[in-house]
């Protein structure tokens, strides 16, 4: 039996984290045929950084590692392309890819961050330390992401992954962090030094 494949959708400079959502304008034919295939099957699709622009090949310049895409909604337009939404699933890894249809495919394996369900006072203490970093970061936008803040540590370093005024490189090495623990604390090193600790 031939190894299932995930449709890939690789986005220049773009890591998307678990638990959050992500609105896309799908324009290209090949990622319409891909937006036609989701619909169809229901699974989710991989998103992939581009980790370089280039005449290559997509496969040869796109991250190994990336995020389950879940379809949470389809606006269709009359030209034909789409406006989606989608919401972070699972981190996976490329085992291998495909490059038989008309977009990018892969045959994957789903990795997720070993300790994401911790709750703990480690991994609540680091969580509470990087989100006020990232208040300290956007005092202006304070009042909102208190509103909005997740509670969850694995959420919390998802909002504040997105937050933080972060290289596209900083963002996938979060990404391709160890456990929870190492996610967080490489976010925390971001921050500038004297808001790494808790006041």
């Amino acid at each position: 039996m031939a190894d299932v494949t995930t449709p890939l959708f690789p986005l220049p400079d773009l890591v998307l984290f678990p638990g959050l959502i992500l609105p896309l304008y799908v324009f290209e034919p090949r990622y319409r045929a891909l937006l036609a295939r989701v619909r169809q099957s229901g699974e989710p699709f991989g998103i992939v950084r581009i980790l370089r622009s280039g005449d290559e090949p997509f496969h040869e310049r796109v991250a190994q590692v990336g995020t389950l895409a879940h379809l949470r909604s389809v606006t269709d337009h009359d030209d034909g392309t789409a406006s989606i939404v989608v919401v972070g699933g699972e981190r996976f890894r490329v085992e291998q890819f495909d490059q038989a249809q008309l977009y990018l495919s892969a045959v994957i394996r789903e990795d997720p961050l070993p300790g994401q369900d911790r709750e703990d006072q480690v991994a609540r203490a680091l969580g509470q330390r990087l989100l006020e970093g990232v208040l300290q970061q956007r005092p202006q936008d304070s009042v909102t992401i208190r509103e909005h803040a997740p509670t969850e540590p694995l959420l919390i370093a998802s909002f504040a992954a997105t937050l933080l005024p972060l290289s596209a490189d900083q963002r996938e090495r979060a990404l391709e962090a160890t456990d929870l623990l190492d996610r967080l604390e490489t976010l925390i090193s971001y921050l500038p030094r004297d808001q790494r600790t808790l006041n």
